[in-house]
């Protein structure tokens, strides 16, 4: 059983940040333009200077570096509301305020372009983007908004687009019959007893993350497949900053249970069935399904 924990979270899976293509960003002369605004221009006094320990507070964006803890910090600041839509981001006001380089601020802007939080434009400069341009799916955005102003909201839409996925995704994977992958979710259900039963949270919810990322695989829908990311942020964030399932209970681990009995027997209801139970288990869940909101 140890050998299985450490093999599963040595292999579990981190999002990626997405740099943007070269010369996206390059061609855009910044600040050195005359043309730049920079009336208005963002108050960093809530920002830490020292990007070191910005990399120890949070996660330093997927552990890519002075740029990727820089994209953490800017990220956090637009998604938060402290840089709000239009405001000019000047490279030389950033790299004096966090001490990084010309070259990191370019990266770290570019990769804030792909998750479409700027944009550049030629004798304009690069400004925040408003919500609607925002790519809302992407893991970083997920995480900024889940512990930021927005987490109520954040957490509820998660679990209501797990509600729409994962059932379907139950009933498609109980027409395939991958032997290797229904073993792995057995071992994965049988981590998660064995964690619970040590108090171990953490290996829970990362065993918890591997099962549900597995059965969208075992789906054979590419489309499905390319929404597995957003599955395993909303384990994530779902209890807290550590643990994906914030009770571990019997009931959860019963519900994984019977879904891998379902996919082993090729009884697609049944497998639906499973997950629906085991999506309501959890209270945020509860909270929002089956009633629709109103609008």
């Amino acid at each position: 059983m140890s050998t299985l924990a450490h093999t599963m979270m040595t292999a579990a899976r981190s999002a990626d940040s997405g740099l943007a293509g070269p010369g996206e960003l390059d061609r855009y002369p910044y600040a050195e333009h005359s043309g730049v605004d920079r009336v208005g221009l963002p108050a960093w006094d809530g920002a830490e200077p020292e990007l070191g320990r910005v990399g120890r507070r949070a996660a330093g964006s997927r552990g890519r570096g002075l740029h990727g803890q820089l994209v953490q910090q800017l990220g956090q600041m637009i998604v938060s509301g402290d840089l709000g839509a239009d405001r000019p981001l000047v490279p030389e006001e950033i790299g004096q305020r966090f001490e990084v380089s010309r070259t990191v601020v370019r990266e770290s802007l570019r990769v804030l372009e792909a998750k479409g939080l700027v944009s550049a434009r030629p004798n304009v400069g690069t400004r925040v983007r408003p919500v609607s341009d925002w790519n809302l799916l992407d893991p970083d955005i997920i995480e900024w908004r889940a512990f930021g102003p927005q987490r109520d909201d954040q957490r509820r839409e998660l679990n209501e687009l797990r509600w729409t996925i994962e059932p379907l995704a139950a009933r498609l994977a109980a027409g395939h019959g991958r032997d290797d992958v229904q073993q792995r979710l057995g071992d994965m259900v049988e981590l998660m007893g064995h964690a619970m039963a040590q108090g171990d949270p953490l290996t829970f919810s990362r065993a918890d993350a591997e099962f549900h990322s597995l059965l969208i695989q075992l789906a054979g829908n590419r489309m499905l497949e390319h929404l597995s990311g957003i599955v395993s942020a909303a384990l994530q964030v779902s209890g807290g900053p550590v643990t994906g399932c914030d009770r571990p209970t019997e009931s959860a681990l019963g519900h994984h249970a019977r879904i891998v009995d379902a996919l082993a027997a090729g009884d697609g209801g049944a497998a639906e069935a499973a997950m629906r139970q085991l999506l309501t288990v959890h209270p945020e869940v509860e909270r929002v399904v089956p009633a629709p909101r109103e609008h």
